[in-house]
């Protein structure tokens, strides 16, 4: 055994003795919390459920995975993008206290930048983030057909789809970012 896995396997066993000394549960999970004297549990919040959990899931995977349903086009997603989204990233798209979003050098480099037409892997990632963290001031206040709208605008300026394509949960899991293949999964078995 390593120097590394020793010492946290002797910190580990620590841990357990303290708790243990303690009273506290340390293993077994939902078996033993689940026999544990109704005195003993703090009575803390509710036990969760998936109603409860269903609008924190917004995860949009790769393959399109969780995309909800809606649709847009690039003409409505610029108007969103001048009243939205252009304080910060500027009129067109070039950067200002936020990042660049449109255009760019044709590969990502350190000095050059990363931009969504020269690094990001997937176009779904790009709605995951506009729909999760845009605007700065106000996240989560977007609707699914602005993100969308937002979405197609910003892959269309970055001439990675037509100026008319729509843009839905069929579509945009099959538009192919220049960078795609430069990236490595990092746990391929998870996917």
């Amino acid at each position: 055994m390593s120097m590394r896995k020793s010492a946290i396997a002797g910190i580990a066993a620590g841990v357990v003795a303290v708790a243990g000394s303690a009273g506290m549960v340390v293993a077994g999970g939902a078996e033993q919390a689940g026999n544990l004297d109704q005195s003993l549990r703090p009575n803390l919040g509710k036990p969760i459920t998936p109603a409860d959990l269903a609008p924190w899931n917004i995860t949009i995977l790769p393959d399109g995975t969780n995309l909800p349903p809606g649709s847009g086009r690039a003409a409505d997603g610029e108007k969103i993008y001048a009243a939205k989204c252009a304080a910060c990233h500027g009129d067109k798209g070039e950067g200002g206290i936020a990042g660049r979003v449109i255009g760019g050098p044709p590969k990502a480099t350190l000095d050059g930048g990363k931009t969504i037409a020269n690094f990001w892997p997937a176009a779904t990632t790009l709605f995951d983030f506009i729909r999760r963290a845009m605007p700065y001031t106000a996240p989560r206040s977007l609707t699914d057909q602005e993100v969308y709208a937002l979405t197609a605008y910003l892959l269309a300026a970055n001439k990675l789809i037509g100026e008319n394509d729509e843009i839905n949960a069929k579509t945009l899991p099959q538009v192919k970012m220049p960078n795609r293949d430069n990236f490595i999964v990092r746990f391929p078995d998870r996917i």
